[in-house]
């Protein structure tokens, strides 16, 4: 339908007059209608993801999720720990242990329930060899726990200051002949090489012999305890007090003087005093202050 010119501009100068002319086009001009304009943005636009590309979307109330972490940057790899060395004295009596454990020399190992190796400081200054394990011992494998042993303990302790940990104590035989009887030769003959490895092992300052028994197969005498009490005594250059053995003295507790001047005799070969509750004769001079 054709428009009348005249009247349309007749129409836009009335509403110009009531409205103001900012709000109708010029007088006499038509234009073409304009597309409305943009809401302005809140922030600053961001380009749009290119085709192909995947952009992270933005997390929404009550999800959010905390950016993905910076990938930490290079360390130096730590060193690798440098392996220790065994001691090899400890080694070498470890493995002398196993193979008294499963030694089947003589005919002891038939009826034992346990060998018994010895055990003890492996750097011990003093080393006490007995005869053969007791009933005790075989049943625990470890040398003098019954009543004897905790009478050895009272010596080590009460006449030498010493505890059972900084001793070696060890014994001629390493099982327990039947009925504790006296081991037989040829059972001293197929286990005496353990313990003079030990003796070499340990390398002790002192070896106390406890008993005939212990004396007579390590030393090769024949005398009875008696007569090898006192005596300058040495095995391969180690001085050896021969005592007596403190099952004996259980049996015969006025020994138990005797034992303590053989002990007394220990501690002066070690040059510490006669009396454990004695000052060592170099030892620095008491300050009159408690440790």
């Amino acid at each position: 339908m054709a428009v009348d010119r005249r009247h349309l501009l007749q129409h836009l100068e009335r509403a110009a007059k009531a409205y103001g002319r900012d709000l109708v086009l010029p007088p006499g001009k038509l234009a073409p209608q304009a597309a409305p304009a943009p809401a302005k943005p809140d922030a600053p636009a961001v380009d749009a993801p290119k085709p192909g590309r995947s952009e992270p979307r933005e997390p929404t109330a009550g999800h959010a999720h905390p950016p993905p972490p910076a990938p930490a940057a290079p360390t130096a790899p730590e060193p690798a720990p440098v392996p220790t060395q065994a001691d090899p004295r400890e080694a070498a009596l470890e493995q002398l242990r196993r193979e008294v454990l499963a030694c089947t020399r003589c005919k002891l190992h038939t009826g034992r329930r346990h060998a018994v190796p010895g055990e003890g400081n492996p750097r011990a200054r003093v080393m006490f060899i007995g005869e053969a394990p007791g009933e005790r011992e075989d049943q625990s494998g470890r040398p003098f726990v019954g009543p004897a042993g905790q009478l050895l303990d009272q010596i080590i302790t009460g006449g030498m200051g010493l505890q059972r940990k900084d001793v070696f104590i060890a014994n001629i035989n390493k099982c327990r002949p039947p009925g504790n009887r006296e081991p037989e030769p040829d059972e001293v003959a197929a286990c005496l090489p353990f313990l003079r490895t030990q003796v070499e092992l340990v390398a002790p300052e002192v070896i106390v012999c406890l008993g005939r028994v212990a004396a007579q197969n390590l030393l090769g005498r024949t005398e009875a305890a008696s007569k090898l009490r006192g005596l300058d005594l040495d095995y391969h250059g180690v001085p050896v007090v021969v005592t007596w053995h403190p099952a004996y003295l259980l049996r015969e507790p006025d020994r138990k003087r005797e034992t303590w001047i053989d002990i007394k005799r220990v501690n002066r070969l070690l040059g510490n005093p006669e009396d454990p509750r004695q000052k060592r004769p170099d030892a620095p001079p008491d300050s009159g202050q408690s440790p």
